[in-house]
């Protein structure tokens, strides 16, 4: 699989600079947090949940949590394990040559992962992991514990997607020790541990707080004080991190086309109107918004509950031309020895040493993302990708 492969090859070779690269579910996990890119959530009480993944694959999604947590009623749970274990037999039947998108379980209990591991026999080829739910150093080693009695039955590496959404997490006389312990616990099961998805939703929830379509995360501050402490315990760039991913976004449209009538119209018009006015009307500026200031806060990818939501973080994903011209810049064996340089487009300094973490960060988007072609913006790819 690969970002923007639904596209056609003359489309994609108009687009990119380097194309995106290829890469499977047996890639190194750095590979695979990096590529999580959108990562779509389905409720496994879904019916036609199989139809629900090779459609969302089918449109570029290359990731998918099928949920039995807090997307489902309590007294759902039963029937929702058994479906799911009757649509990844149906997927097994029916999956295209290739791989099958990224596939993920969130559980509500460690016994479930063991439970459902065995349940799905030899269909468990197509599970990449588990996402672990409201994880802290307590919570969470069960679930590990259990994630690698499972993966020692199966024969298959599974990962761990920790969801960081407790109380104690938010909570300021708690945060500090209950982030240690989260750092310890992922630290000691560092190769099964892919990502660590942030639960905005539950933090909001503790305070009874709800943004709006025109707030981001980080306008909500109480939300943007944890997700810094998180990206500056978890994060960092030092080798000790881990790829952290952006929060949900809450709104949607009914209608999966709601960026086509908009983007039939070339910005570069001055008589067009203009792409970001657009999208605040129809209530969608604050989900760009939010995808940049993850990049810029130290986050990548993100949750998603709406396959229209994909598109967007994906076009924002891929690294422009400029940032790919000074990631090469700084990363040049040359200048291993640090200094400062003018930027190729000769509108910044590129400071090699302090810089550096950076374009590596840049680099290992690029291999996944791929590297937009001068002339190309966020504009053209996301026109590209929306269905006619």
């Amino acid at each position: 699989m690969r970002h923007f492969g639904h596209l056609a090859p003359d489309v994609r070779d108009e687009l990119f600079h380097r194309e995106p690269a290829e890469f499977t579910a047996a890639s190194p996990a750095g590979t695979l947090a990096v590529a999580l890119g959108a990562t779509l959530y389905c409720p496994a009480t879904r019916l036609r949940l199989a139809d629900d993944v090779l459609k969302q694959a089918a449109r570029g999604v290359v990731s998918m949590v099928l949920c039995l947590e807090d997307s489902i009623d309590d007294r759902e749970v039963e029937t929702a394990e058994e479906n799911l274990v009757r649509q990844f037999g149906e997927l097994s039947h029916r999956i295209p040559d290739g791989d099958p998108p990224l596939l993920f379980i969130r559980v509500r209990t460690p016994g479930q992962i063991t439970d459902l591991v065995r349940r799905l026999g030899d269909d468990v080829s197509l599970l990449s992991g588990f996402v672990l739910p409201k994880f802290t150093e307590e919570s969470g080693v069960p679930f590990l514990e259990a994630l690698a009695a499972a993966e020692a039955d199966c024969g298959r590496r599974l990962f761990a997607m920790p969801v960081l959404e407790s109380p104690q997490l938010l909570h300021l006389e708690t945060r500090t020790e209950t982030l240690y312990g989260i750092s310890r616990t992922v630290d000691k099961y560092r190769d099964r541990v892919l990502a660590l998805r942030l639960g905005v939703t539950d933090f909001c929830s503790a305070y009874g707080l709800r943004r709006s379509p025109d707030m981001t995360a980080y306008d909500v501050r109480i939300v943007a004080s944890i997700i810094a402490d998180v990206v500056n315990v978890l994060g960092r760039a030092d080798g000790t991190g881990f790829t952290i991913t952006g929060p949900v976004w809450e709104y949607f449209k009914h209608s999966e086309r709601m960026f086509k009538p908009l983007l039939r119209q070339s910005p570069f018009v001055p008589a067009a109107v203009d792409l970001r006015e657009a999208l605040i009307q129809r209530d969608m500026d604050g989900l760009l918004r939010e995808i940049e200031l993850d990049r810029t806060n130290g986050l990548q990818g993100k949750t998603c509950i709406h396959p229209s939501h994909v598109q967007p973080v994906h076009a924002l994903s891929v690294v422009s031309h400029e940032e790919w011209s000074d990631a090469a810049d700084i990363l040049h064996e040359d200048r291993s020895g640090g200094g400062v340089l003018r930027s190729a487009y000769t509108n910044k300094m590129n400071e090699v040493k302090p810089h550096r973490a950076w374009a590596e960060r840049t680099v290992r988007r690029a291999e996944v993302f791929g590297v937009a072609r001068e002339e190309i913006g966020f504009v053209e790819l996301l026109s590209a990708c929306v269905p006619s």
